[in-house]
């Protein structure tokens, strides 16, 4: 059994820069900011890392009540692996409190998954991590969609949410950020029970 004293390290995937901050493949990052505002905190330059952090705790008071590293690699999505083996190193992680938290096209807008290890399914963030430190990590999976038409998939996640996607958004945001909490506090299997629907 491996050592679960160590913090959890949420990893917020997206791309540094306000010219990317609205993308669709940019969630990650708004899930981190919420979480952000949740524990109080402003995020920090990491040491050690091409990152940006902050420290808190998130889950109720007494055993539940778990310490908590959010982190916004600033490195670009392609290399997000780098800067997130670092932080995992530098704050003695295991691998299995480690959650990426990442857009996915092949699940409808508005809709999460949460899971445990897997394929990257050609996301260049989680490639990176998995090529970094392996794939058993957690993922929440926060749904963008599939391109219109025959729009390249590169081109529609590096673009911002459309003006009706917009009106969803804050709202899929705060989910994902509640997914990320129950997944700290209370397990995979519940977390996945009340997210995955």
């Amino acid at each position: 059994m491996s050592d679960t004293s160590g913090p959890w390290l949420v990893a917020g995937l997206g791309n540094p820069g306000p010219e990317y901050a609205g993308n669709r493949h940019n969630i990650g990052f708004m899930v981190a900011d919420l979480l952000a505002q949740r524990v109080g905190g402003k995020f920090k330059r990491a040491q050690k890392a091409q990152a940006v952090v902050v420290e808190g705790r998130i889950g109720p008071p007494g055993p539940a009540n778990q310490r908590v590293v959010l982190a916004k690699p600033q490195s670009y999505m392609n290399l997000s692996g780098g800067p997130v083996t670092a932080l995992r190193d530098f704050y003695k992680v295991p691998t299995e409190r480690i959650i990426a938290v990442h857009d996915e096209l092949d699940i409808d807008f508005g809709t999460l998954r949460l899971k445990l290890g897997g394929g990257d399914n050609g996301h260049n963030g989680l490639k990176s991590m998995t090529k970094s430190m392996g794939p058993d990590y957690l993922r929440v999976r926060a749904g963008i969609g599939r391109p219109p038409g025959r729009m390249d998939v590169a081109a529609f996640v590096l673009k911002d949410f459309s003006s009706t996607e917009r009106k969803e958004l804050d709202w899929l945001v705060d989910r994902a950020a509640d997914a990320v909490e129950a997944l700290i506090t209370e397990g995979l299997e519940r977390a996945q029970s009340t997210y995955n629907t």
